[in-house]
Parts: structure tokens; C-alpha cells; sequence
């Protein structure tokens, strides 16, 4: 049996010398570059040079020394004749194992004062190549790239005596291509903070790029901060402002939303997102002149087109939660919704395109600052989808479940009538919650949530949330809501908060109290309680939605008192029949999906 060689070439040398004490014994030639080799044969253990066995000197001040056909063809030849006969032509020795770790990128670009050239020099490159060779090649080669395996290969090495199991080769190799790959994404991740914080000049990040520059991460003090994809180009624009990491996070799940709405019911859809979740979603279902005053827009003269229409809806579902929200539109902004925009307090919006006289409205609001994103509308995601927490990575399969009517064709109470508008709201509800942070309930009416529980940890408090929001919502439609005699100058904002005490029927005391009534002309006594009670009445017909099971009927009771009519969650709980029961006895629709939609 011909001897088998080893190729150590190491920056971190822990343990070096006891391993090649233990290879040398147990009749591995050893191989070794630079100040590896150097090591070693200082320790009294036999080596050879690189350059003993490649004929080539190391040049360039180090930078070449392993690459070279004698040492790569050596590991990369597999047992075929084919391979075999090149190795003798050439005079080359099989390589049987590769030591290897590299350059230290990730503590010099730490160190305080670190230049660009010197991370630069830190880049390694033949180290790099070995272990990818090494690994590549593992049904032969054994790739050992951190100083902690020594010893298991080599007990292994010597009972196999140089015959380890494929199993270990198989873990070594694994281990080797995620150190390339850690290695390279923190290379690339160095010159992406590099090059996206100081652009170069010229350069405008609304043009395709692969990564931009943000104002800061989730907080302030988290900076810097940028959004990039590995290959390609980002599949948005920024046309105006400038993104923080929240507000993408808001942008992208948002649009993914409209775009899954648009999809399903063919209608424009808006969404008003707020700390990645929905505030409100809808799509284009036509105001009648009561919602029209409700969503505050009855004073615009121009039409509303469909698509302003869905934004007025979205806005409209949960003022205050909206307040400061980031926009998606699933079609071209036009000059009707920018116009509804343009007065609300908002931090930007994503869109597949604007029109000339929107854009032009947009990018003057906050004085220039506005973000306005261009999404490509053909941008398809990565299956697989990937973030790390604490550290750790973790990945699955991007959610790509479709919502549509076939979802809810499940109804398992007595009371089966599920009209088309009531089909409508549970693709609106569902849909919302498979963008809103779990757990989470969403109720919707004509198009449009009207109220969603999100990141609660108790089923209860989500359908309980989302019904107030609801109620409030229905108060919102009160006679005396609605003539409300606002001073002249009252703003917007102002309208909403003073609204919200006004139906929430709280009683105001000392300066809280004359703020509140130094909005108005005259004296406004808030909605007493049996108002709100006569008034919540008369809302019927309302959908809700589930993201999972319901695990007691108490949350089918509480819908109940926000007008639900149509219901829709996943079965599975040892309590379904106990919710089934007590939709039956309110005469709902309960339809079973199947299907869970949590969110993180």
C-alpha cells in the first residue's frame, strides 16, 4: 500500500505540532507551506516544502505558494483510471488529507485603525482554494479545517489505519464549505459596508444596485445598517428618501400582501403597515357616501379611482395604528391616491410604478424626505428564506400557501351560506394575517380589514383586540361621529385621537378633558355607553379570521359581539367541536381551512 501524504498549511497553529507528530507516526508523509512547514521542522518532525514537490519557489511576499498543479491536482484526483494516468504522466502524488485554516479577515477588520489594505492583505486565497479542492473532492480526501477535530480524526485515522469511515469525511467536508462560505460572506459583507456607506460619487442608489446604504438598523444606535441580495440586483428603487431597516421590513411584507391580493381577487389592493404588521388591508370595493366621510375622504373633488379607493379603505380600518404607517399599493400610484397620501402622516410607500404627477406629489412630501420605493412587479423570491437570531441561522421554506376561495370550503356548522362578498372578506382577512405578526386575528367587511389582533400570545387577546379595533371601527359610522363640529384648522391626526375618545366612551378629567374640548365648537359629550351598545348592534355580517386554531369557543362568542357572521380557522384543536357548537348556536359560518399561517 503506497504511503499516504498530507498537505498542512495552517494560520491558527493550536495543537499543530502534537497532529503532525501523530500523522508523521502513523506513516503520513507530511507537506507544508511557509511558516507551517517551518513549525514542524523546528519541533524535530520530519517535512517536506511546497516547494520541494511543485519545483516552485513561494513568490509574491507569500501570496503564491500552494497554488499549483502538483498540489491540486494531488487532492482533486479521484480514483478513476482516467485520473490516475494524468497523476503518473505528470509525476504527481495523490493527497490524502488537507490541514487548513485561513487568514485571520474577521479579527483584523475588528481591530480598531484596520485600513482597507490591510483587510485586503487578510483575504486568503490559496488556503481558501484548498479547502474547497480538498472538500470537493472528500469521497477520497479528508479536509480538516478546525485545529478541535485533530483528535478525532486522528484516533480514527490510526484504528482505520488511514481508512476513515466516509461518514467523517462526509462531516469534515460540510464543515470545510462552511468556513469558505463564512469566510467569503464576511469579506463581502466588509466591502458592502465599505463601499454602501460612501458612495462613490456619482452614484445614486435609485439607480439597480446590489445593495444600499440604510439610515440605521432597527434602533438608532444600530448602525450601520444595509439591504443587499447575494447575486443579482435588489428588486427595488429607491426613486426617493431614504429606506431604514424597519421600513423595508414594512415594505416588503406589505407589497408581498397587495401583490398575493391583487392575484387572487383581480381588484387593486392597498396595505398600511406599521412595525411589520397590517394596520389595515383592502382592496378596491366601491365607498358609498357614509364610508366616504368615515375614511375622510368626501372633501376630495377629484374621482377616486379603484386603487385609491383600497388605500382610502386600508388607511381608514385603524386611524391611530395607521398613524406614521409605510404604503403598498399593488398597482401603479396614481394622481387620486397620491392626493389621499399627500395628507396623511406617512413614512413612504412601495409601489410597482408611479405615475409622473404622483411621483412629483410624493417626492415633495416631508420636505423631500418621503421614502418612495419602485418594486419590480415580476420579482419573484428565493424558495428558501433565512435569518439569524442570537447568532444562529435558521431557514425553511419561503410560506408560499395560496389563499383563495377552495380554502373555505370546509363549513362544518349547520348553517352553510357563504356568499361571494363573504369570500371576499376571508381572502382579505387570511391574507392579512399571513403577513401579520403571530398570534393573530383579523376581522374584515366589505374588503377590508376592519380590525386585527397581532403578536398576542393568547388566542383570546388577538380575537379581543381585533374586535375592539373592529368596534371602534363600526363607532367610527355613528350619526354623531360623523357631524362631529370640528374647529376650523383641527387636524387630521387631531380628528383621529379626538374620534377615538369620543367612541371609546373614557372619561376625560382635568387638561386631557379641555384639550379634547378645545377641538371643537361648543360643548360634545362622548358616546355613552348604551349609544355604543344600540350602535354595535347593528353591524352584521363581518369575517373572521384565524392564523390558528381556535382552542376555546370563548373566542367564537367574542367575535359574535363584533358582528361576525362568517368565521375561518384551522381545525385541530381537542375543543373544535366545542366551537362549532357555539357558532351553531349564533348562526354563524365556520369554515375549517387546514391550514396554519404564523408569522415571525
Amino acid at each position: 500500500m503506497s504511503q499516504h501524504t498530507a498537505i498542512l498549511s495552517v494560520y491558527d497553529k493550536t495543537n499543530l505540532l502534537e497532529f503532525a507528530r501523530g500523522l508523521h507516526d502513523a506513516g503520513v508523509r507530511l507537506v507544508g507551506s511557509g511558516g507551517t512547514a517551518k513549525k514542524i521542522r523546528e519541533a524535530g518532525i520530519p517535512i517536506k516544502d511546497v516547494s520541494d514537490i511543485t519545483k516552485a519557489p513561494e513568490m509574491l511576499g507569500g501570496r503564491v505558494k500552494t497554488l499549483h498543479p502538483t498540489v491540486h491536482g494531488g487532492i482533486l484526483a479521484r480514483t478513476i483510471p482516467s485520473d490516475e494516468n494524468d497523476l503518473q504522466a505528470q509525476g504527481i502524488s495523490p493527497i490524502s488529507i488537507v490541514v487548513c485554516n485561513l487568514y485571520p479577515f474577521t479579527s483584523t477588520i475588528l481591530r480598531p485603525g484596520c485600513t482597507l489594505a490591510e483587510a485586503v492583505e487578510e483575504i486568503d486565497i490559496g488556503g481558501v482554494t484548498l479547502l474547497r479542492a480538498a472538500a470537493k473532492n472528500h469521497e477520497r480526501v479528508s479536509v480538516i479545517s478546525d485545529p478541535a477535530d485533530y483528535p478525532e480524526f486522528l484516533r480514527a485515522w490510526k484504528e482505520a489505519q488511514g481508512n476513515v469511515q466516509q461518514s467523517m469525511r462526509n462531516k469534515l467536508a460540510l464543515k470545510a464549505f462552511e468556513m469558505t462560505a463564512k469566510y467569503d460572506d464576511a469579506i463581502s459583507g466588509y466591502f458592502r459596508e465599505q463601499y454602501a456607506s460612501a458612495e462613490l460619487p456619482g452614484e445614486r442608489t435609485m439607480g439597480c444596485v446590489q445593495r444600499i446604504a440604510l439610515r440605521y438598523g432597527a434602533n438608532p444606535h444600530q448602525a450601520p445598517a444595509q439591504a443587499y441580495v447575494t447575486e443579482g440586483e435588489l428588486p427595488f428603487k429607491v426613486l426617493s428618501g431614504s429606506p431604514g431597516y424597519i421600513n423595508l421590513l414594512d415594505a416588503l411584507n406589505a407589497y408581498a400582501l397587495v401583490k398575493e391580493l391583487r392575484e387572487t381577487l383581480g381588484l387593486p389592493a392597498a396595505a398600511s403597515f406599521k412595525h411589520v404588521s397590517p394596520a389595515g388591508a383592502a382592496v378596491g370595493v366601491e365607498l358609498n357616501e357614509t364610508e366616504k366621510k368615515v375614511y375622510g375622504v368626501d372633501d376630495l373633488k377629484e374621482p377616486l379611482t379603484s386603487l385609491a379607493v383600497a388605500y382610502a379603505r386600508a388607511r381608514g380600518a385603524d386611524r391611530m395604528s395607521s398613524f406614521g404607517d409605510f404604503i403598498a399599493l399593488s398597482d401603479s400610484c396614481d394622481f387620486a391616491t397620491a392626493r389621499i397620501i399627500s395628507r396623511e402622516v406617512s413614512d413612504g410607500i412601495i409601489a410597482p410604478g408611479y405615475s409622473p404627477e404622483a411621483l412629483d406629489i410624493l417626492s415633495k412630501k416631508k420636505a423631500g424626505k418621503y421614502c418612495v420605493l419602485q418594486i419590480d412587479p415580476l420579482y419573484i423570491p428565493a424558495e428558501v428564506e433565512r435569518k439569524q437570531v442570537y447568532g444562529i441561522y435558521v431557514q425553511q421554506k419561503r410560506n408560499d400557501a395560496k389563499i383563495n376561495a377552495q380554502l373555505f370550503q370546509n363549513i362544518v356548522t349547520q348553517t352553510k351560506d357563504l356568499p361571494t362578498s363573504a369570500i371576499t372578506d376571508l381572502i382579505v382577512a387570511t391574507l392579512a394575517l399571513k403577513y401579520t405578526q403571530s398570534n393573530s386575528v383579523a376581522y374584515a367587511y366589505r374588503g377590508a380589514t376592519i380590525g386585527i389582533g397581532a403578536g398576542q400570545q393568547s388566542r383570546i387577546h388577538c380575537t379581543r383586540l381585533a374586535g375592539s379595533k373592529a368596534d371602534a371601527w363600526w363607532m367610527r359610522h355613528h350619526p354623531r361621529v360623523l357631524s362631529l363640529p370640528f374647529k376650523k384648522g383641527v387636524k387630521r391626526a387631531e380628528k383621529a385621537n379626538a374620534i377615538d375618545l369620543f367612541v371609546g366612551g373614557e372619561e376625560l378629567e382635568g387638561g386631557e378633558k379641555e384639550q379634547w374640548e378645545s377641538l371643537f365648537e361648543g360643548a360634545v359629550e362622548p358616546l355613552a355607553a348604551k349609544e355604543r351598545k344600540e350602535w354595535a348592534s347593528k353591524l352584521e355580517g363581518v369575517a373572521c379570521s384565524s392564523d390558528a386554531f381556535f382552542p376555546f369557543p370563548d373566542n367564537v362568542h367574542r367575535a359574535r359581539k363584533s358582528g361576525v357572521k362568517y368565521l375561518a380557522a384551522p381545525s385541530g384543536s381537542v375543543m373544535d367541536a366545542e366551537c362549532i357548537k357555539a357558532a351553531d348556536e349564533h348562526g354563524m359560518v365556520f369554515a375549517h381551512t387546514s391550514l396554519r399561517l404564523f408569522h415571525h
